[in-house]
């Protein structure tokens, strides 16, 4: 760390899923900052994920509206999404998200998106041309189909997905996610077993998947299974890049443009970032890795810390330019749980303390 009595630190922590958000962790880093005497400068985060809406609401300035929705299981829920004049943010974790239903009770399979399709109708409803769609932390693998069907249901008199015009509606999917509908690294493979599914499931989804891309690229003359990102969020990038005017884009980068990142860093020494869970994928294009990347690009140079509640390949984070990767729960006592709100925020606090030494 260099030693200047000036420094400088910049706070950018993604939430820490069914743990902490964003801005609780951020204020966790903050206070061990202020307690050195140093000056901070905190971000609310979100690569299109969990804490998505809250992140990307604050930095456009959108006012959140309840919606009527349902969740994976199809039990009546409010949701939310956040308007800013005719753009609407939604973070589609806010009906089908994996944490909102029970462990015991969630099937990869029957999941629906459906009530991902009730926030996009009450956008549309509202005259939103515009939908920032994060894409992430679903209980789903239905590939959209209950999306759409809610849109029919929701926006049309008896009608067909054709009677939805959603050629009209820009969208820009908010992801890290990389991956093709279908194959060895597509949603059913890669994501659907950490929804609960077996392998029996998977191959179900798999063939669901399959039978349904190929029935909408003969409907609609072009086939957007092979894109990437179409199998972010159980497949629902596959419906949006199929059915509407729709683009991947890194909802990291996304959101650091709009919250004027880069300036920030600029005379900052060191920056601190991070996620719930750190491995060899963090640099797969996450949260941290593109902190760590507009870091790079500063003519400061600052050092880039990161913290997580779990490390793995130690070893290739440091490689990839990270100064100091801290697992929190190194401070973790006896009997406790590191999943806890208040213990994960103290030992937070305290491994940037010591990193401060």
């Amino acid at each position: 760390m260099r030693e200047n009595k000036k420094r400088k630190a910049v706070v950018a922590i993604d939430s820490f899923k069914g743990c902490m958000t964003s801005a609780e962790a951020n204020a966790s880093a903050a206070a061990a900052f202020a307690a050195a005497g140093l000056p901070s400068t905190t971000f609310t985060v979100s690569d299109g994920g969990e804490g998505m809406l809250d992140a990307f609401s604050a930095a456009w300035g959108a006012r959140r509206v309840t919606v009527a929705t349902h969740d994976a299981l199809m039990r009546r829920r409010d949701g939310a999404i956040a308007i800013a004049g005719d753009t609407a943010i939604i973070e589609v974790a806010e009906a089908a998200g994996l944490t909102l239903v029970e462990p015991e009770r969630r099937n990869a399979f029957s999941a629906t998106s459906y009530g991902v399709g009730e926030l996009v109708a009450e956008a549309v409803r509202r005259h939103c041309h515009h939908l920032i769609i994060g894409l992430g932390g679903t209980a789903t693998s239905d590939c959209g189909i209950g999306m759409l069907r809610a849109l029919i249901d929701n926006l049309t008199d008896g009608g067909t997905v054709d009677d939805l015009h959603l050629d009209d509606i820009d969208v820009a999917l908010a992801t890290d996610v990389d991956n093709p509908l279908l194959g060895a690294d597509g949603a059913a493979s890669v994501f659907a077993p950490q929804k609960g599914a077996s392998p029996e499931m998977v191959f179900m989804i798999e063939h669901r998947a399959a039978t349904f891309a190929r029935l909408s690229a003969r409907h609609c003359g072009h086939d957007a299974a092979p894109r990437r990102g179409a199998g972010a969020a159980g497949g629902l990038g596959y419906a949006f890049l199929q059915f509407f005017n729709s683009r991947i884009e890194s909802g990291a980068d996304m959101l650091l443009r709009k919250l004027r990142f880069d300036d920030a860093v600029a005379d900052a020494d060191i920056i601190v970032t991070g996620e719930g869970s750190a491995d060899a994928q963090t640099l797969m294009g996450k949260l941290p890795s593109r902190v760590l990347t507009h870091a790079a690009a500063s003519e400061h140079r600052p050092e880039v810390w990161l913290v997580a509640g779990r490390v793995e390949d130690e070893l290739d984070l440091a490689a990839a330019g990270f100064a100091r990767v801290i697992n929190i729960n190194g401070f973790l006592r006896d009997g406790e749980n590191p999943l806890d709100k208040a213990v994960a925020e103290r030992n937070l606090r305290e491994s940037i303390s010591a990193a401060l030494q």
